[in-house]
């Protein structure tokens, strides 16, 4: 059949497919739609990358924050780094014996007052009598270690003392630090039968306990010197007042010359120590009951290097440090220049009786202290073996005086310009004979 109006049909018809092809377009472009929004989706679930650079901007803006603390130290809130917690007392702290050191340190002493080393606090005498010998005596020493300035400027001016007493020769051993060693010498020394008094310098007292006892058990009398042993059976244990009182000493410094609120930054060598953690026992007392802000407590191994970066680490987070407390001299010099590299004024701080830090106090007009632990002690023991060859009394527990050196004209008196850096000034050498060139 043939259309009577032929153009109305093909009009229609190019309708009908116009209608179809926009029709097919929608859909197409919905589709287009859709697959672009699932592509973005994919994109965010895999691109965890893309928001770690976020997090690394944000660790990158923090030198900034840091820098804000820099210059404004007075934000970071000494409390938030330990607070009381840093000062939580040793457990090798006895307060009795604190006590103790701390009335000892106010006693006077007996004996002549230009010869501290001779001195005795509180003494209790012994009889040696039976000890004396005719003539010559062979005084026997065994020292753990010449390993630090301290024992070995002491082994040096116990041989020097030794020279200047007539009728003693001195047989002399060095441990090298090793107490099997020093074990294995105090037996050699006995089993050779030619000592007429022992002296033991020991570290370790649990190690050396028996060896010393079975220098007692074969009847030599025994002087131990400096740091104790697990017994009684010495004739003697010469030593000055101990470590409470050097600790004590230097924070009652702090605390006495310090602003309330002052900010302390506690330098010490090692933890589990006896001796030194004695000494910081001590400190926590002091520092416990005053106004100042232990803001840090941190070990440096006596490693200089390591404790000059620790000092300037604690400038840099704590802005202001007003005072050091240390508990030993030998940090007192990278502490010094940690402060000057900073360009700051040396805060309080407490040292020790090294010739370089009395020189460095004096040039630099610091407002210091040196506690000390008297290597004239040395000296004592060599006085001792002398008094027991020839039957003297001698204390059951030798004492001598601790004195700090507080003052400028204390600090001048005991510098010694002919010496080293590290010579100890409380030596009791300087009328010895071989004195000044033995501890050159």
């Amino acid at each position: 059949m043939t259309s009577r109006h032929p153009a109305r049909t093909l009009w229609a018809l190019l309708m009908v497919l116009t209608l179809l092809l926009a029709a097919c377009s929608t859909a197409d472009d919905g589709d287009e739609e859709t697959t672009d929004a699932a592509a973005d989706d994919t994109a965010a679930e895999d691109e965890p990358a893309d928001d770690e650079p976020a997090g690394d901007e944000s660790a990158d803006a923090e030198p900034a924050d840091d820098a804000a603390a820099d210059d404004e130290p007075a934000e970071e809130e000494p409390a938030d780094d330990g607070g009381d917690d840093l000062l939580a007392q040793t457990d090798f702290f006895v307060q009795e014996d604190f006590e103790a050191q701390l009335a000892l340190a106010d006693a006077t002493p007996e004996g002549p007052d230009d010869q501290p080393w001779l001195q005795q606090l509180d003494p209790t005498m012994v009889e040696t009598t039976d000890f004396a010998v005719d003539g010559e005596g062979e005084v026997c020493f065994s020292n753990i270690s010449e390993g630090n300035g301290w024992r070995a400027q002491g082994a040096t001016t116990a041989q020097a003392a030794a020279e200047d007493i007539e009728n003693v020769t001195l047989n002399y051993v060095d441990a090298e630090g090793d107490d099997n060693q020093q074990i294995a010498d105090i037996e050699a020394l006995v089993d050779g039968g030619t000592c007429d008094v022992l002296i033991v310098a020991p570290f370790t007292a649990d190690a050396l306990t028996p060896a010393v006892e079975l220098a007692c058990d074969a009847g030599l009398p025994v002087v131990v010197l400096a740091s104790p042993v697990n017994s009684d059976c010495q004739t003697t244990y010469v030593s000055s007042i101990g470590g409470y009182l050097f600790g004590y000493q230097g924070a009652e410094f702090i605390v006495e010359n310090a602003e309330p609120g002052a900010n302390v930054l506690a330098l010490r060598i090692l933890p589990g120590v006896a001796e030194l953690e004695w000494r910081w026992g001590a400190a926590v007392e002091a520092f416990r009951d005053s106004d100042v802000n232990v803001v840090a407590v941190e070990f440096t191994e006596q490693d200089p290097t390591a404790t000059k970066q620790i000092v300037t680490d604690a400038i840099q987070r704590f802005g202001q440090i007003d005072a050091v407390w240390m508990d030993a001299g030998a940090a007192a010099i990278p502490t010094i220049e940690a402060f000057e590299d900073a360009g700051l004024e040396v805060p309080l701080i407490v040292g020790e009786d090294e010739n370089q830090f009395l020189q460095a106090w004096a040039e630099g007009d610091l407002n210091a202290v040196a506690p000390t632990f008297p290597n004239y002690q040395w000296r004592t023991a060599i006085e001792a073996a002398a008094d027991i060859l020839e039957g003297t009394p001698v204390p059951e527990r030798w004492i001598v005086p601790q004195p700090a050196i507080q003052t400028a004209e204390e600090r001048d008196e005991a510098i010694a310009e002919e010496l080293g850096p590290l010579f100890y000034a409380l030596c009791g050498c300087r009328d010895l004979g071989s004195f000044p060139d033995a501890y050159s």
